[in-house]
């Protein structure tokens, strides 16, 4: 409970702080469990992009494939960050709270539990994939250009303190061959590396990587799939639902899952894709995804 209340009240305060940061209105009753139709999905995959505010990237001439995929598929358009900087949002949407964390820290840690505590508790597969990792479980600040701050499963202790979890952190070239093998986990999480997630590199860059990325990955989750490509951070301190004030940002939900066209316009936060996940897993709901005030995403699902 003192992690739980650490975490929001970081958030709490972000919310807010600065004259001109937009904070929308926030539910007062929990959302309704997320659900599909039949069976959960088969496969859920998690893509998280760096810095940017959702109009740098929806509608933008830089962004084509991003946009096609947004034209297909679903957006969340009014969907704001946790907080800044990135560490604290990559907790948040793994394990419900920031933790009390607000800066970049490579040597700090969370012994909380996490969404893969909650997957393995009722046997579930999982896997991350990050890119320029240099072997499964480093545990460094960074090696070329993989940012440990972008990788939240090197943080939690019950990942990394357990060797066979810990061989669940691995490169992102392993994920064409899972791909290929029909070995996919039933989450996955990929983060790119600093240039090709737009953090050092261009939106066009960031655009042409997931091009190549995302098309094997949507067939490879088969029709009751579900892609979430969401990003970190915004620019501004725009936020909503009572927790959120990172920004205003783009998130694209796509996959055989997914009501083509649909568009949510009720503001979500971070925590609503972890709420998603959990609901449609059929797992409790925590911290911050478990408040009141988090909206769903269901409504850009097929029910």
């Amino acid at each position: 409970m003192a992690a739980l209340a650490a975490g929001l009240g970081v958030a709490l305060l972000a919310a807010c702080a600065g004259s001109e940061a937009t904070t929308l209105p926030a539910q007062t009753r929990p959302a309704p469990r997320a659900r599909l139709a039949g069976a959960p999905p088969a496969h859920i995959a998690v893509v998280i992009m760096e810095n940017h505010e959702y109009g740098d990237v929806v509608g933008s001439g830089d962004a084509r494939y991003i946009n096609r995929l947004a034209r297909r598929y679903a957006v969340a358009t009014r969907m704001y960050a946790i907080t800044h900087p990135s560490l604290p949002n990559y907790l948040a949407l793994t394990g419900g709270a920031t933790f009390g964390i607000d800066s970049d820290c490579t040597d700090c840690h969370v012994g909380a539990s996490s969404l893969v505590d909650q997957l393995e508790a009722r046997h579930l597969s999982w896997k991350a994939y990050m890119e320029d990792l240099p072997h499964p479980c480093y545990t460094g600040a960074q090696a070329g250009d993989y940012a440990k701050k972008h990788d939240p499963f090197a943080y939690y202790t019950r990942i990394v303190g357990d060797p066979a979890r810990c061989r669940q952190i691995v490169p992102l070239d392993r994920l064409a061959g899972d791909e290929r093998a029909g070995r996919l986990p039933r989450l996955l999480w990929v983060s790119p590396n600093l240039c090709h997630d737009m953090h050092d590199c261009s939106t066009a860059t960031g655009d042409r990587f997931l091009a190549a990325l995302l098309p094997p990955l949507i067939a490879a989750l088969g029709p009751r799939g579900l892609l979430f490509v969401t990003w970190d951070e915004g620019t501004s301190d725009d936020g909503c639902c009572r927790l959120a004030a990172g920004g205003h940002i783009a998130t694209i939900v796509a996959g055989g899952a997914v009501r083509p066209g649909a568009r949510l316009r009720t503001p979500v936060d971070h925590y609503s894709v972890l709420q998603t996940i959990e609901d449609l897993y059929g797992l409790p709901r925590l911290r911050g995804a478990a408040c009141p005030c988090t909206p769903s995403l269901a409504p850009l699902l097929r029910g």
